[in-house]
């Protein structure tokens, strides 16, 4: 070898390879909520990505990038409110990330659950049960299984998978997935009871598509939000432990359906990933832009209005592939 060509190796090799090397992350140590430093955490970026200056922070920031969101929801309240009302996931909020002008797309509460999972309302505009609201279409979650990854829906209360009408404190109508009908084998299958969830999270089994719905006490429709502040902190605890969020590829995300029509539809949304650091967004957000966070982390097409949504990964600067 010549003098030269040797030189040229050891150059390549300082640079970790070509452009085909992956970014990786070492699981945290702890093993309760991250340390605040975890944001900072950093791993090698392709060469041919090139950031855009338009975004700030870019999206193609350094750290594990996001292959798994797990979307949270409340019922009936508004940004102040929840605010107010919410503590522990507030505190959250303002560790990690929120944004403050997000709203949903309409009232009651059902349109806006298929909004989020399909990309339009389907012309739904009351709470009815799938026997009167059948939707041919695709779900976010449809489309994880038709690409080959994975989705689930962890339901709170839910009597069997994929119920499809109301039982105690299960109401279906927070659960979208149960109205594609196209899809109701893949939902019988992964759209379960909450109680799957525990084992989900301590195998690092959640899927790249995932939702929880809280009962209708557990969702403050019928609690108060001290509960579901409480709930939320549970849920989270587990999360924090789990090796989904330790690796850096898991991002929760919880909002409220709806407010109680005093707040223009405003809510609380809250990004949870350590990417994020007190990071407040003020760019205007809806639920068809959570569509689109799924469809960009999945890789799959923009379902119905999502492609023409504020792009949720790019104002909080989210790694998304």
């Amino acid at each position: 070898m010549t003098v030269a060509a040797a030189a040229l190796l050891a150059v390549l090799t300082s640079c970790g390879g070509g452009q085909g090397s992956t970014p990786t992350a070492s699981p945290s140590a702890s093993t309760g909520a991250p340390s605040a430093t975890e944001s900072s955490r950093s791993a090698s970026v392709s060469p041919s990505a090139t950031p855009s200056p338009k975004a700030a922070p870019s999206t193609e920031t350094t750290g594990p990038v996001v292959t798994k969101v797990l979307v949270v929801m409340v019922e009936n309240h508004s940004l102040d409110q929840m605010k107010q009302g919410m503590p522990y996931t507030f505190g959250l909020a303002q560790r990690y990330g929120y944004a403050t002008r997000y709203r949903a797309i309409t009232h009651p509460s059902l349109p806006n659950y298929l909004a989020i999972a399909g990309g339009q309302t389907f012309g739904v505009a009351d709470d009815h049960p799938p026997g009167e609201h059948p939707i041919h279409g695709s779900s976010v979650f449809g489309q994880a299984i038709a690409l080959h990854e994975t989705a689930g829906l962890y339901a709170d209360a839910m009597p069997t998978t994929c119920a499809t009408e109301d039982s105690g404190e299960y109401a279906v109508k927070h659960n979208p997935w149960a109205y594609f009908v196209d899809e109701r084998s893949a939902c019988s299958r992964y759209d379960r009871p909450y109680s799957a969830f525990a084992g989900d999270v301590s195998a690092g089994r959640l899927p790249n598509a995932g939702m929880v719905i809280p009962d209708l006490c557990h969702d403050a429709h019928d609690c108060d939000l001290s509960v579901t502040d409480d709930w939320f902190r549970q849920l989270m605890s587990a999360a924090f432990a789990g090796p989904d969020w330790k690796s850096g590829h898991l991002a929760v995300v919880l909002t409220a359906d709806e407010d109680d029509h005093n707040q223009d539809n405003t809510v609380l949304t809250v990004v949870i990933h350590p990417s994020q650091s007190h990071h407040v967004v003020s760019q205007p957000l809806d639920h068809y832009s959570l569509t689109r966070l799924y469809d960009d982390v999945l890789g799959a097409p923009h379902l119905g209005e999502a492609g023409r949504a504020p792009d949720l990964a790019k104002v909080f600067g989210l790694p998304v592939q």
